[in-house]
């Protein structure tokens, strides 16, 4: 009996031949993609001409030579006339639900003032018939100077009988109006919730209409939840576009679930993985609930075994440790300029280390979203705590965003084996960057996105946009990394140019150690015999670019498992 091309394959990968030397009457290869320039990610063997895919896997990589042996009658060739191909990318931290609805539901991502956002809020009400509430989402910080705190004015101008509601693009504030406070019972008497506020006149005390934080939450009931449908459309707009962009795994970072263990976002990724559209890796990260303690594991594991057991990997828990620093919410080591006051944790520091030295105890990953330098150093303080209790084991943590890290803790990255997750695309100077410098001053602006620092010290990085909060175009990212200036703009400042790193380091940290936080380094994210056959074809060659045009290039061709899932393989005739 003529053994099945699995056996073969995993017989010679288990003698470690490479599938080249295998005779092509043996196998051969669906697809051959030669005379191209590879980049691998592969230590041992960093650049290939070649390589051959066969039931969505890859099964050879190398010379053009050695690879086309595995030629066949049925085999098509594709000459990428010396293009450059990479692994394709993966995000480390993505938001799909937040940026899919915020496409769907008034979306205000496109506005470059308020009287825009006037404009499209107006809009949308005359669109939405009834007296509900006007839900949306993607207003920018920078907009409502000094500290990105909105006006309810604003809205009031727009309609003061029906509810509006906007949250911002990052998620951490919502802008309100007049009726929404009044719906809410929200008046200068109502006291803040824990780790959120009520913005306030400060003559008044009346509330002037954004909600920091928690203090969300005392809308929610105003706001209309996503339907089913809605969820999985999110998914599939996700995909969609993540693909257009040459990503094709991702980490969904901070997943609601119940105490049995119930997901509809896990649901819907089932249903959408089902039906033949979920065209990308995809891991989630299940939301620690900060206002819970521990009594909350068991529907956690619940949650997580359902998860795996549906075909969804889940092996991280998300804490949000902190805000952000505009706003003031982000837990800084020091006050912030002109105050007494440098932010709380969100989660007690005893809390949090005892959460992350049980997560850790149970194999799973710790993901910490800390922006500010006190946060930074509490999450670590607490993976070291879950270092020490558990020894040695097979855990990628990772702490992200990272706007500020004191230099004292710039190399506990490296020493706790811990992935310093940052945003590349936030590494410029953009009005962000004006309102962070407010808050915290010149001399902590020298400790921002410290990504070089990081590396030298031997620490690692992977890459995640924290889609939607900026662009998930990792040539934007790449760029950025390397430059720290605005993608696409030489001219522009730098952000502490000395924090650039290289054009390798950068893409290993937007394919491989994404894929190693997200657990799917085995199976994705370099270009090796075995992995699933996950690449893009560029149309320019990073190489040969400087790093200011790294944002000319163009996704010619997307790979999921073999498949192309973006662009057409007759695109790449040379």
């Amino acid at each position: 009996m003529k053994p099945s091309f699995a056996l073969v394959l995993a017989a010679t990968l288990a003698a470690g031949v490479s599938t080249t030397a295998i005779a092509s009457d043996r196998v051969t290869a669906d697809t051959i993609l030669t005379n191209a320039r590879i980049y691998t990610v592969d230590k041992a063997q960093p650049w290939a001409e070649s390589v051959a895919i066969k039931d969505g896997k890859i099964v050879a990589v190398g010379t053009r030579a050695k690879v086309e042996k595995l030629k066949g009658k049925a085999t098509r060739i594709v000459d990428l006339g010396g293009r450059l191909v990479l692994p394709a990318f993966g995000d480390a931290h993505a938001h799909p639900l937040f940026g899919g609805l915020g496409r769907t539901r008034c979306p205000l991502h496109d506005g470059r003032s308020i009287e825009d956002y006037q404009r499209m809020i107006a809009k949308c009400v005359a669109d939405t018939p009834g007296n509900g509430t006007v839900f949306g989402v993607g207003w920018e910080d920078s907009l409502f100077p000094p500290n990105g705190v909105p006006d309810k004015k604003y809205l009031d101008a727009v309609s003061t009988t029906r509810p509006l509601i906007f949250d911002s693009i990052g998620g951490h504030t919502y802008w309100v109006n007049s009726k929404a406070l009044e719906l809410a019972g929200i008046t200068k008497d109502t006291p803040d919730p824990a780790n959120g506020s009520i913005d306030r006149d400060p003559e008044t005390g009346e509330p002037i209409g954004a909600l920091q934080e928690t203090a969300q939450g005392l809308v929610g009931k105003l706001v209309p939840p996503p339907t089913d449908a809605e969820i999985q459309n999110s998914v599939k707009y996700v995909a969609e576009h993540f693909n257009s962009l040459g990503i094709v795994s991702w980490n969904d970072a901070g997943v609601e679930y119940d105490d049995q263990g119930g997901s509809r976002m896990v649901d819907a990724y089932k249903a959408v993985k089902d039906a033949g559209d979920l065209t990308a890796h995809v891991t989630v990260s299940l939301k620690w609930q900060n206002e819970r303690g521990m009594e909350q594991f068991p529907g956690l594991v619940k949650a997580a075994e359902r998860a795996n057991a549906l075909g969804i990997p889940t092996h991280t828990v998300k804490f949000y440790v902190d805000g952000v620093i505009p706003q003031r919410t982000a837990y800084m080591l020091a006050p912030y300029e002109g105050s007494t006051e440098r932010g709380k944790p969100h989660i007690d520091p005893a809390m949090l280390t005892e959460a992350v030295v049980e997560t850790d105890r149970r194999g799973m990953h710790a993901f910490l979203h800390a922006i500010g330098d006190g946060a930074v150093r509490i999450s670590l303080d607490a993976i070291e705590a879950a270092r020490k209790a558990n020894g040695v084991k097979p855990t990628h943590h990772m702490v992200t965003h990272l706007n500020v890290i004191d230099p004292a803790d710039q190399p506990r990255f490296g020493a706790l084996n811990t992935y310093a997750q940052f945003q590349p695309t936030w590494s410029s100077w953009y009005p962000y960057m004006e309102l962070t410098e407010q808050a915290i001053g010149k001399e902590r602006m020298k400790s921002i996105y410290p990504a070089g620092s990081i590396v030298r010290s031997g620490g690692k990085l992977a890459y995640g946009a924290d889609w939607p909060v900026a662009t998930a175009n990792p040539l934007e990212g790449l760029e950025v990394a390397i430059t720290r200036r605005t993608a696409g703009d030489p001219q522009a400042r730098p952000l502490l140019a000395d924090e650039g790193v290289t054009l390798e380091t950068a893409i290993e940290s937007h394919t491989l150690n994404a894929a190693l936080v997200n657990g799917l380094d085995k199976v994705t994210g370099s270009i090796v015999t075995g992995k699933s056959a996950d690449l893009v074809v560029l149309d320019k060659d990073l190489f040969k670019l400087s790093p200011y045009e790294i944002t000319k290039a163009k996704v010619l061709v997307t790979f999921f498992q073999g498949k192309a899932v973006y662009g057409e393989l007759e695109a790449l005739k040379p």
